[in-house]
């Protein structure tokens, strides 16, 4: 979890290779991704060159003339890789991350993608990154789920953390997720408003490429603590320290929601078998699943 994932407005401008006063200027009209930390402006790099692409000559030609596969990127989310398997809709899976999803979705590499990246000017997820990042792109966010994000940890809680504080001057085994995962994102700014370094954590490596693969390596012994979603403590047998909720939402065009695969995925999250799976689960809340919460103008 390397500083240069996070640069400053001077760092932007010379990456870009702009004056540091236009980097404010799109600031100021909320043109570019960043977020605002103890008054100073912060810049994910991975979101900064999202933005350049997004806003690349070509882009939006090909945006009209792109015909996706039927995949759903993005990130990893347990209830909905079970749902996709048991509703039959046919749509593979490809996740990467958050950000690799829309990534993906702009370059029309897939039909769909799974996103909860939190917004900490706003407060708001998802709905900022699209409109930033998306921009031009005839898409929907279709909610799928809150879910309770946090600490996992042992049975018993041992260290008996409470929060991202608690990390401070300590010694523990931390892992993480991959750079671009909502989770990683989130828990990034969690650290930033501690003010805690990244860098002076113990941070495995490889980082986790999946929500099961984080919880899994806590349960094995390998980390003392990683951050992400009570699903996957419940599923492994492992501890929660509950930090916040988060919306997860689907993004895809309007021509592709009413696709026959993504008709019977939303079609299955109607019925009784997936209020099981979910309460079975914990840590979720489904009862507005399938609401529209962004319609591109």
């Amino acid at each position: 979890m390397a500083l240069k994932e996070l640069m400053t407005t001077r760092e932007v401008a010379e990456y870009l290779r702009i004056k540091e006063r236009k980097v404010y200027e799109l600031v100021r009209t909320r043109r570019i991704p960043c977020s605002r930390v103890a008054g100073k402006w912060l810049f994910p790099r991975i979101l900064i060159d999202l933005w350049v692409v997004q806003n690349s000559e070509g882009m939006q030609h090909a945006k009209t003339t792109m015909v996706p596969p039927p995949i759903i990127g993005g990130s990893h989310d347990p209830l909905l890789e079970w749902s996709i398997r048991e509703s039959g809709c046919d749509l593979a899976i490809m996740f990467n991350g958050s950000l690799d999803g829309v990534q993906r979705l702009a370059q029309g590499a897939v039909q769909c993608c799974g996103l909860h990246v939190f917004d900490p000017p706003s407060g708001d997820y998802n709905r900022p990154l699209v409109t930033q990042i998306l921009a031009g792109l005839d898409l929907v966010l279709i909610e799928w789920a809150w879910r309770d994000q946090g600490l996992i940890v042992a049975p018993g809680n041992p260290h008996h953390l409470r929060g991202v504080a608690d990390l401070r001057n300590r010694t523990l085994r931390c892992v993480a997720r991959q750079e671009g995962a909502g989770s990683r994102l989130l828990f990034q700014h969690l650290l930033q408003q501690e003010q805690i370094d990244p860098v002076a954590l113990h941070f495995l490596t490889p980082p986790a490429r999946s929500e099961t693969d984080l919880a899994l390596a806590v349960r094995d012994g390998k980390a003392e603590v990683g951050f992400g979603i009570a699903a996957v403590a419940r599923q492994c047998g492992i501890d929660f320290v509950a930090l916040q909720r988060e919306r997860y939402d689907i993004a895809i065009s309007r021509r592709n929601y009413f696709a026959p695969a993504f008709q019977q995925l939303l079609a299955f999250t109607r019925t009784p078998r997936f209020l099981e799976k979910a309460s079975e689960l914990s840590g979720y809340d489904v009862s507005a699943t399938g609401r529209v919460t962004y319609n591109s103008p």
